[in-house]
């Protein structure tokens, strides 16, 4: 896929996969527009990616878990004359807590981002790839959208969600020119876990320079997913095919049980 010339907007993109996301669309060429709750940080990261690669990188400060920030969002991408030719879904956030102890403005916020968000940009965008015969979409899953998890109820949700819309898109897109894939990490080494704390991994984080690479050889193949990560990611991916669903959720129950099941805190976590 060619990648050069293009424009493509990324969610999420301060921090994390997102960051790296957008280093390596401006490295192969690609004009970019950086959307994040953190300006500052946006901004540092265009000048340099503009200063490196010698491409132009907008910036676009939004909180896409409030109402109608999408269409907000594309709005004000529009009134720039912006062209989004590619677009990274990558803003999201999980939250580690057993659902009668959750917050329940962070749950709602999370639905928003998660799936609202992703879905609006995704029927924003996607008719004006369909027509110009070219594009891509990549929405950030997660291994944790295989499955039930429990004390992630609803991020878990979120991330089927984005795997069957996805795929779904995938399978319409088909006689076009647009490419559309669901990448879905496995525990993966960005800030997710610091502010989420450990209970919330399986298995062993990777890079999340490996995690975009994934997503970049999806596209070349036109895959409708990919997942990243060792044998607990197959495992995670698999489990439904090998047990019940009632034994994989009482499996995965034991497995993300909080090792101090007694604290009161929620921890939340900001990430893909």
């Amino acid at each position: 896929m060619e990648y050069k010339g293009q424009r493509a907007l990324v969610t999420g993109a301060s921090s994390g996969i997102g960051e790296v996301f957008a280093r390596e669309l401006a490295r192969r060429g690609a004009d970019l527009v950086l959307v994040a709750r953190s300006g500052g940080k946006l901004a540092a990261l265009a000048d340099e990616l503009s200063a490196s690669f010698g491409v132009t990188a907008d910036v676009a400060v939004a909180d896409l878990a409030k109402p109608s920030a999408a269409t907000e969002l594309a709005e004000s991408v529009a009134a720039r004359d912006l062209q989004i030719d590619i677009l990274v879904n990558n803003a999201g956030f999980g939250l580690f807590a057993p659902l009668y102890e959750a917050d329940p403005g962070a749950l709602t916020d999370m639905v928003r981002l998660n799936v609202e968000a992703l879905v609006d940009l995704t029927r924003l965008y996607l008719p004006g790839m369909v027509e110009r015969d070219r594009g891509a979409i990549v929405n950030v899953g997660s291994t944790a959208g295989f499955q039930p998890v429990p004390y992630m109820a609803v991020y878990g949700a979120t991330k089927a969600f984005v795997l069957s819309f996805t795929e779904a898109l995938w399978a319409e897109t088909r006689g076009t020119g647009v490419r559309v894939t669901a990448l879905c990490p496995g525990s993966t080494d960005t800030g997710f876990f610091d502010v989420a704390g450990e209970d919330a991994q399986v298995g062993h984080r990777i890079a999340p320079e490996r995690v975009v690479q994934a997503a970049f050889r999806a596209l070349d193949r036109r895959s409708s997913s990919v997942v990243t990560g060792g044998f607990e990611s197959w495992m995670l991916t698999n489990s439904s095919r090998l047990a019940s669903r009632q034994l994989v959720a009482r499996m995965a129950e034991r497995t993300m049980r909080p090792k101090n099941r007694g604290r009161e805190a929620v921890n939340q976590g900001i990430g893909g």
